[in-house]
Parts: structure tokens; sequence; C-alpha cells
């Protein structure tokens, strides 16, 4: 699908998109201070090199420009013979140099691409570059905002952790399309095994979003060249940390600038920071320019040969290629695939449930029956990995028809999210087990004498009663014998 401009009139929304991802290594990317900070106190993760004390020279870690170029082949990008990194001038608290380390005209990877989907259709979304960085410190506004703090704090624990840019092109054509992007990205660093999305700070979105005058112009054709005719005043919304909170971000943007366009006000070139707390933007200063920053080659560290690495480093299998692989391997739908890779613990956790039970059972209760009582928890797999032997014994319970769907799902699996108990301990103090034929047999005879005008509706054609039939059997055995079995079990009584 090609992207569609979002008009009012003549009027298209035009993002592209600035993702700064943390890198998964053990230690800075230019030093070996350690990246596990945790609640440490701050500045206590630092050295000379990432203080950028005098005479302090930086080493680039391995490790990080092996995951940079697992990302380049992820996203089919161009790797370059040789890659160098730059010195970015700008002054800002929690830059200690005074400049960041960073790539700029000969990056790691360059003109790449990701797929992904929005409301079922396929986008594809232009890589224009990824390149690799080192992070600031932060910054801890007391008593308020960023524009209504009494003071503010720095800490440098964070500062050279290695980040990745990634840059899109401008192929965004709403704020809706850049959440689905993002999450499909978050997906595909998740399965590298070199990003994890639950450490705080690990992904920040930098989004610059113009409204641009399409009237000479076909909504297909949106490209660079095209922009730059349009020469519309380009807004960058800064601090966005989240999937959800890019869309709202966009979103108010979006709505900010084109409210101003109608009432015939300019809209200002700067950069705004995105006040999540009271959803809004906020103008932080005028928009700079590239050559604001003074780019000059960082001396200090030799141009990296990285050709041959992309030959020799191996990827895993990625979230589009493991779910045509469950699809056409287990048999399941578009829908149980989707759920069933969101995650590379998902993933994983469902094909060693398919080990040792049929796929379709294991689909069934990974893909519905764990991840729904987990989403309803606002919990993820990875909060109930250390009990996935547990989970295991409770499907088992059902795969061996010991207890019924129902109360694994009602019963045993909420309680042991809930309380943390274990299957059979549940099982066995809530007297689950399934009744026994004789038992069972016993209660449809009890439920047929008893409801006498149920078994006549029955009997003058009305199928439903035999559900109401059902219902009293099921009472009658608290709940642990098979609806499917009690259905047969009464239609055959009533037939006979």
């Amino acid at each position: 699908m090609t992207a569609q401009a979002v008009e009012t009139g003549d009027l298209a929304t035009v993002i592209g998109l600035e993702v700064h991802v943390q890198l998964e290594t053990d230690t800075k990317i230019f030093c070996g201070c350690s990246t596990d900070v945790g609640d440490d106190e701050p500045n206590t993760h630092t050295c000379p090199t990432c203080l950028g004390l005098p005479g302090a020279l930086p080493v680039v870690n391995e490790g990080a420009v092996e995951a940079a170029v697992k990302v380049g082949k992820a996203i089919d990008a161009d790797i370059p013979e040789e890659t160098t990194f730059h010195r970015k001038n700008y002054y800002y608290p929690d830059l200690p140099k005074n400049f960041q380390i960073t790539q700029y005209d000969a990056p790691l990877c360059a003109e790449g691409e990701l797929e992904f989907s929005v409301e079922g259709e396929r986008r594809s979304v232009e890589i224009r570059r990824a390149h690799l960085e080192e992070d600031p410190g932060s910054l801890q506004h007391k008593g308020g905002s960023i524009d209504t703090a009494d003071y503010t704090l720095v800490d440098y624990n964070r500062a050279g952790t290695p980040l990745m840019e990634i840059v899109t092109k401008p192929d965004f054509r709403s704020p809706s399309e850049v959440r689905s992007f993002l999450a499909k990205l978050t997906e595909v660093l998740e399965y590298l095994g070199i990003f994890d999305a639950t450490r705080d700070g690990s992904l920040r979105v930098d989004a610059n979003l113009s409204i641009v005058d399409m009237s000479d112009v076909d909504a297909d054709e949106i490209d660079a060249s095209v922009l730059e005719e349009a020469d519309p005043n380009r807004t960058e919304v800064k601090n966005i940390s989240s999937h959800k909170g890019a869309e709202k971000a966009l979103a108010y943007e979006e709505t900010r600038q084109r409210n101003a366009i109608q009432r015939g006000r300019v809209v200002e070139q700067e950069t705004r920071h995105w006040d999540e707390s009271k959803g809004v933007t906020l103008s932080m200063r005028s928009k700079e320019e590239e050559k604001d920053y003074r780019y000059f080659r960082e001396a200090d560290i030799p141009p990296l040969q990285v050709s041959d690495w992309k030959a020799k480093l191996d990827i895993p299998e990625l979230p589009d290629a493991r779910r045509e692989r469950f699809q056409a391997e287990y048999g399941l739908n578009d829908e149980a695939a989707d759920k069933l890779t969101s995650t590379k613990e998902v993933a994983d956790f469902f094909e060693d449930v398919a080990e040792r039970f049929d796929p379709g059972l294991a689909a069934t209760w990974v893909a519905d029956e764990l991840l729904g009582e987990l989403n309803y928890r606002d919990m993820a797999i990875t909060d109930v990995s250390d009990r996935f032997d547990e989970i295991e014994r409770l499907v088992e319970l059902v795969a061996d028809d010991e207890i019924t769907t129902k109360n694994a799902r009602e019963t045993v699996l909420r309680d042991m999210l809930d309380e943390g108990d274990a299957p059979d301990e549940i099982v066995d103090r809530e007297d689950l087990g399934k009744t026994s034929g004789d038992e069972v047999q016993a209660a449809v005879a009890d439920a047929i004498e008893e409801n006498p005008d149920a078994v006549e509706d029955y009997h003058d054609g009305d199928d439903g009663a035999i559900n109401f039939l059902v219902g009293q059997v099921m009472g009658k055995t608290g709940g642990s014998a098979d609806p499917g079995d009690v259905n047969q079990l009464l239609r055959e009584e009533l037939d006979g």
C-alpha cells in the first residue's frame, strides 16, 4: 500500500522520525563503565572518558558495532567498507564534553527499509540512515516540569551509553502509522537480541512533522525534493518515550499546526517538547540547522573497517519469517500467528509448548488464554518467565483431560497469576478434578428428571433447551464435567 495524504482541503501531514535505541551492551560505547545503572546513586557510573576530562581517549565498544551491523542486515541496509565517527558540537548541561561523538557523512547503515502493517495493510518505510552515537546524561527537573522547575540536577550515569539512531525518510502520513512502525521496529530489535524495551529510556523518539500544501502534487509522489520545494516549516517534537506517546504527541501537533494554518497563522520552525502529563507540546527553542552543529571528524577514533562483519555476523529468524513459518508448520491462522510472534519470548514459549502438546491446543492456551489474562492485568510474558514450567503443567492437565478447559481458564490460570499458587495445588484445593463417568451419568439423569419442561421443549424441536440442561448438569458437578461430553450424554438419553 502506498502512503496516502491525510487531507484537510489540500493539506497533507508529512512525518519523519529519528528513533534513538539503547543497545544492550555490558559497558558504555567508548569506555568501560557499566550500563547496568538501575537505581544506583547518580554519577556513580562515570570515568574520565565518559565525563570528557582532558586527556581521556575513547575506545569503540565492539559489541555496539556488532549490534549495529545486525540492525543493518535486518533492514536490508547498505553497510559500507568503512565508517567514521564525528563530533556534533552543541552545549547542553547533560553533555559533559560539549560535543557528542556520533556519525555524520559515513554512517554504519544507509538506505534500508522496514515493512509493517497498518489496519491490516502492509506499508514500507525507507530508512535513510542508522548510525552509532553516545547518549548524553539525564536531567532531573525538581519542583515542576522543564519550564516550571525550581532547579535541575544532572546525572551522568547514562552519558556514553551506546545508542543507535535510526532516521527514516518522511514517509509517514498519520500518527497511527508512526505507532505501528515503532511497534514493528521494537519487535525486530528484540528478536535481534540487542534491545530491552523494559529498560527505562531505552527508546526515545524525535519526530519532524510538517503540514504541506499538496494542491499541485500527487499525494503518492511526496518525497524529500517535493518537500524542499514546498518549503514547509518543519516542527521537531522531542522527548517521546513510547509508541502510544508518539501517536498522542503527533496527533496533538498535527491538530495544532492545521488549526494555525486554517486561521492564517505562520507555523514557526522550532523544536517542541512533548509534555506527556499535560498532553501538549511546548516550545523549547528555534529549530537548529545542520550547520549549527559544526560537525568535524573525531580524530581520536580511526575509521572502522566493517564490510566483512556483514558476512560473518548471523542474525536470528525475524518476526515476519517466523510468522510465516508458524502458519506453514503449525497451521495457524493470521491472527494466532500475529499474537504468537508479537515478542520473541512469546514465540519461544509457544514452540516449547507445541513440542509437547498438540499445536492447536498450544496456540489456544498461549495466544488466547495466557496472553488474554496477562493483557487484562497489564502484564507481559516476561513477568511469568520463571513460571513457564507451571503453565506447561496447566496445559498438560487440560491435554490429559484431568480438568475442564473452563476450570483451567477461569479458576486455575487466574489463581496462578493473582495468587502465585501452583496448578496442582489449586486443583486439589478447589476439588477441580474431572467428575467420574458414573457421577456425570447420575447428574444427567437427575437433570432430566427435575426439568420436565426443558425435556418437553427439546422434544418439541427447541434445540436451545439442551443448553439449559447442560447448565444444570454442570452445576450439579461443580463445573468439573466436560460440557461437550455432557451435551452428548443428554442427547443420547433424550433421543434414546
